[in-house]
C-alpha cells in the first residue's frame, strides 16, 4: 500500500500516537472530513468539465451536420480540388 513495508507503516503509526495522543480520533476524522470535501469538489470540477465537453462535442455536431447538408445542396464536394478545365470555344 503506497509503496510502504509493513515496518514502515507501523513507524508512522507510532509518530503518530507520540504526536497526537488522544487526540488521534479527531485529528482523523477531520483528516477524512477534508478528505470527503477534497474528493467531492474535485468530483464537481470533473463533471462540469464533462458537461462542457458534451456540450461542445453536440454544438460541433450539429456544425457538421448542417455544414454538410449545405455541402449537399451546392453539389460541391467538400475538398478543395483544382479547378475545372474549359476548352477554349
Amino acid at each position: 500500500m503506497f509503496g510502504l513495508s509493513p515496518f514502515e507503516m507501523m513507524v508512522i503509526g507510532v509518530i503518530a500516537v507520540v504526536l497526537f495522543g488522544s487526540n488521534l480520533p479527531d485529528v482523523a476524522r477531520r483528516a477524512g472530513g477534508i478528505y470527503r470535501e477534497f474528493r467531492d469538489k474535485l468530483n464537481e470540477v470533473q463533471r462540469e468539465f464533462r458537461a462542457a465537453e458534451y456540450e461542445a462535442t453536440k454544438a460541433f455536431k450539429m456544425d457538421s451536420n448542417t455544414s454538410s447538408s449545405i455541402d449537399e445542396e451546392d453539389d460541391e464536394p467538400s475538398e478543395p480540388s483544382a479547378p475545372k478545365f474549359t476548352p477554349p470555344s
